[in-house]
Formats: structure tokens, C-alpha cells, sequence
């Protein structure tokens, strides 16, 4: 599912009903979140996908129908449905479907779980061999494994989220919020970073902690500790549901989140992480004094706990507000850093005037999507050019703009 999800059902090509397989590349609720309409409308075929995103299939389908005018028996009734139906499979193993169509899944390094499908329809004189690339993600992202590379396809439907542009560096982020972590806390203030629930949030609990590992290692030689002591509130039900999941999936992870755990250091978790559980919990911290680092949802601050946490802290010199994702024109992430970078800022949260005294900062390498060279380099890695291939997911200009380049090197499209 991805920029056509919408279209009514009644102008699919197919009855939902006449439909015997649907394929998710992952969890994120963009691609999922039309599971229940879809066996509402009819479908009661199997749902295919890795075994991560068969576990976090219902929880993020369970939060999203919270928002819905389902009741609860509703709710339960289609959450047995999708449990009934859906089932995981392994990556890189290929599976027979009805009349000989067979697919394997591929990591995409997107989140946990992700996958591209590869597809062999029988034919003659040779079979016909489909790739569908589901959203990739950059190389080096923490708890991930890379994205695997692509086998040989006469059709690549790719998406190009961000065809058309070059991320920052990754490989020192750490380091770089390391350093403005510092900066940020010496006052006794407080750090605020909206993030989604799924991904980004476990990422930032990976790095706090290999900030911590590495300070106590500098503490053991004798150097001194800046942030051993700062607690660190994860305030969304749905980001510490995913991150206990998370936890649960450790044979999913890659190499070096292994070899972590192995040693003892288990990555998404540290001594000074805390889970605010409950909406009491929550009430309780937005009063809590700083230093302190708060992660709460939404990541483009639309909605959820950090609504509550801006509207009580943006006003406060002392605290910093931290963007890790992108945030989309019409958001109170965009207003927010429009706004209040200007002198005597504002923006308005439920219906009131709140000034942005708070300091700003936009931390880049943090997409979960990977770029025009990563997408470029994913192709250039199949054993032999692909026959054709087709752009989708991705606005026109980045569409256009990918297209180009991959015409350039003598593609197909």
C-alpha cells in the first residue's frame, strides 16, 4: 500500500473478496492501515509477511482503530480476523503460492521486519520475475540489517520517497547528538524529541545507550561522565509496546546489536530509560525537573503525549527541542520550526498562544528512507540490469528527478 491507498475499494480491479494473497513489506501504519477496511469489504485471503511485522501487525493496527468509530467488539473481532489470516515467513527462502507463483522476502532495512518481495511467475519460454522494492532504508541504520541485494527482475517497481535529494552523513550521528545532548542538559533543562513510535523511537534509545556505554567506558579510565544520571522518559504507550517487541525479536537484529547483548549491553535498554505507562504517569511528568530527556509521540508533533510536554515547556529558555524526522508543511513540528526561530516566536497549541523561548535544533541522518545514491547503488547491486523499471511512492519531482539519473546509466523506465 502507498501513495494510491485511498482509491475506494469499489474502483480496485479486483473484488476484495476475489483477492487471495496481500503482501506487506512492513508495519508502518501508511502501508497497513487499510488491513481492517479491506476484510471489511470482503478479502479473506492470507496476509503475508516477514515474522517482525507479523508481530507488530496488530499492535500499530490496534492503536490506529483506537481512532476510529469502531467499537471494541469490532476492534477485537477484526484483530482475531488478522491474526487468523496473516502469517510470517523467513527472509531469503522462497515459498510456492497457488500455480506455481513463488516469492521470497529481502531485507529492506527500513524497520524491523521490512522486506522487498521478489516474485517468479511460471511462463514460456522463461518465467516472468517481479520485484517490489517496499520502502528501502540507508545502510549502517542501528538494530537493523542492511538492506540485502536485489536478484535479477525483468520488472523493479522501486519507490522514491527521496529520489530526488541526498541525505546528511549517518556515520557520526551518535556523536552528534552526543555533543548537543551536552549543550543541551549543562543548564538543567529539559530535552524534548517527538518520535514515532515505530523505528525512530528504538533508534534514539540505541544511541542514548551507546552514549551512556561509551561515557562509562571514559568514566573507568578516569574521565569524566556528563549524562550517566539524566533520566530518560519514553512517554507513548505505543513506542514502548514496539520497543518491547523490539526486544523480543533479537534473533531479526543485526550483527553488532547481537554481539551487544551477547556481551551483556543490551542495546534499547539502560539503567536511567524510563517508562511512563500510564495517562496518571504522564500527567506526573510533565512536572518532573530537569535534566531530562523526554521521548513522546507524535514525530511531527500532530498529536500524542508531546502535545502536552511543548505546551508546558516551549516557554522555558532552558529547554531544548529536538527534530530526528521530517516535518511536513502544515504540521505543528513545520510551525513550530517556522515560527519559532523568529523573535518573539509563537505557535498555537489547543487553541492557545504559546511562545517558543525553548532552543531549536534539527538533527539530520535520521531518515528511515534511503536517498537518491542509496536507492541508485541498490539497483546498480542486481547481478543484470532489470528489464524495466517503474517509480512509484515518491512525489512527481522526485519520480522525475530519480528517473533521470537512472536514465543517465542506462536504465529502462
Amino acid at each position: 500500500m502507498g501513495e494510491d491507498s485511498l482509491v475506494p475499494f469499489s474502483e480496485w480491479p479486483v473484488e476484495p473478496a476475489d483477492i487471495d494473497y496481500l503482501f506487506l513489506t512492513h508495519a508502518h501504519i501508511d502501508h497497513i492501515g487499510r488491513v481492517p477496511d479491506l476484510i471489511d469489504a470482503g478479502f479473506s485471503g492470507e496476509i503475508l509477511c516477514t515474522h517482525p511485522t507479523k508481530a507488530l501487525l496488530i499492535p500499530m493496527l490496534h492503536d490506529a482503530m483506537g481512532f476510529s468509530n469502531r467499537s471494541k467488539e469490532e476492534v477485537k473481532r477484526l484483530e482475531a480476523a488478522i491474526d487468523e489470516l496473516s502469517w510470517g515467513f523467513e527472509y531469503q527462502q522462497s515459498f510456492r503460492l497457488n500455480k506455481g507463483v513463488r516469492f521470497k522476502f529481502g531485507h529492506a532495512g527500513h524497520i524491523l521486519g521490512s522486506c522487498f518481495i521478489h516474485f517468479t511467475i511460471p511462463g514460456d519460454p522463461a518465467p516472468y520475475r517481479i520485484l517490489f522494492s517496499g520502502d528501502l532504508g540507508c545502510k549502517g541504520s542501528p538494530i537493523l540489517c542492511d538492506p540485502d541485494p536485489p536478484d535479477a527482475c525483468d520488472l523493479l517497481i522501486m519507490e522514491s520517497t527521496y529520489g530526488d535529494r541526498n541525505h546528511e552523513a549517518r556515520g557520526d550521528r551518535t556523536q552528534r547528538l552526543e555533543k548537543v545532548l551536552k549543550r543541551a542538559l549543562a543548564d538543567g533543562g529539559k530535552v524534548f524529541i517527538p518520535a514515532f513510535s515505530l523505528g525512530r523511537t528504538q533508534e534514539l534509545i540505541y544511541e542514548i545507550d551507546r552514549i551512556l556505554s561509551s561515557q562509562k567506558q571514559g568514566e573507568a579510565a578516569g574521565q569524566g561522565s556528563d549524562l550517566k544520571n539524566i533520566p530518560v522518559f519514553v512517554d507513548s504507550p505505543l513506542g514502548l509496546n514496539v520497543t518491547h517487541i523490539y526486544g523480543s525479536l533479537s534473533e531479526f537484529w543485526d550483527k553488532e546489536s547481537k554481539r551487544l547483548l551477547k556481551e551483556g549491553d543490551h542495546p534499547i535498554d539502560f539503567a536511567t530509560l524510563f517508562a511512563v505507562k500510564s495517562y496518571r504517569d504522564h500527567q506526573k511528568s510533565l512536572t518532573v525537573s530537569g535534566p531530562a530527556v523526554i521521548i513522546a509521540g507524535s514525530g511531527m508533533c500532530t498529536g500524542g503525549r508531546i502535545i502536552d510536554h511543548l505546551e508546558a515547556g516551549l516557554e522555558d529558555a532552558k529547554n531544548d527541542l529536538f527534530f530526528v524526522g521530517y516535518q511536513a508543511k502544515g504540521t505543528l513540528g513545520r510551525d513550530i520550526i517556522t515560527y519559532g526561530s523568529r523573535k518573539n516566536g509563537y505557535v498555537r497549541i489547543n487553541g492557545e498562544k504559546v511562545q517558543v523561548n525553548a532552543r531549536l535544533h534539527e538533527l539530520g541522518g535520521y531518515s528511515a528512507h534511503a536517498d537518491q545514491s542509496e536507492l541508485v547503488r541498490w539497483v546498480e547491486e542486481m547481478p543484470e540490469k532489470p528489464g524495466k523499471i517503474t517509480l512509484v511512492h515518491g512525489e512527481k519531482e522526485a519520480r522525475t528527478a530519480l528517473q533521470k539519473v537512472l536514465e543517465d546509466r542506462g536504465y529502462r523506465l
